[in-house]
């Protein structure tokens, strides 16, 4: 019982993740708000930072296979868009259940950092255009900042337009 208080108290597997690499981040920690109808928003909201720099967390099914896609909180996922970046014929959103299964992590709190299972991800592009940005750091309230090319080369993600406004 001692050794998962002290595994809690170093983090979340994202954090310890990029801990353990050495990458550079800033973890962004607010109250959560159950009541509020979209995590990403009210994460943005609570942070102070524009909604195209903070990125969700999705996953999807393409072809059978759990892909995750990371797009900003602003706009919405384009599902045709996310199985031609991974040469898939079609995407669907996976079940919730079988998404917190595979990753480790609760709704709201996906990160595309430290799953228990690591899914091939897909990153939109535009986040390039920024020098940091936001996603999930393993819980609902939580969020870390980091340079995109990291989060990619940390995840082996592909930069693709997968993103709507």
């Amino acid at each position: 019982m001692a050794k998962k208080q002290k595994k809690q108290a170093a983090g979340t597997p994202a954090t310890v993740a990029l801990t353990a690499v050495g990458t550079a981040f800033t973890v962004h920690a607010y109250e959560h708000d159950p009541a509020h109808p979209s995590y990403g928003e009210e994460a943005a909201e609570a942070m102070g930072v524009s909604p195209d720099r903070v990125f969700k967390t999705l996953v999807a099914e393409v072809d059978g296979e759990l892909t995750v896609a990371v797009v900003p909180v602003a706009g919405t996922l384009d599902l045709k868009a996310l199985a031609a970046a991974v040469s898939g014929k079609r995407a669907v959103m996976a079940d919730p259940a079988a998404a917190e299964r595979t990753t480790g992590y609760v709704r709201g709190g996906i990160s595309p950092l430290g799953q228990r299972k690591r899914l091939r991800t897909v990153l939109d592009d535009s986040a390039s255009a920024h020098a940091t940005i936001c996603v999930s750091a393993g819980r609902r309230g939580l969020e870390v900042e980091l340079a995109p090319g990291d989060l990619a080369e940390l995840t082996g993600a592909v930069l693709a337009p997968i993103g709507r406004a």
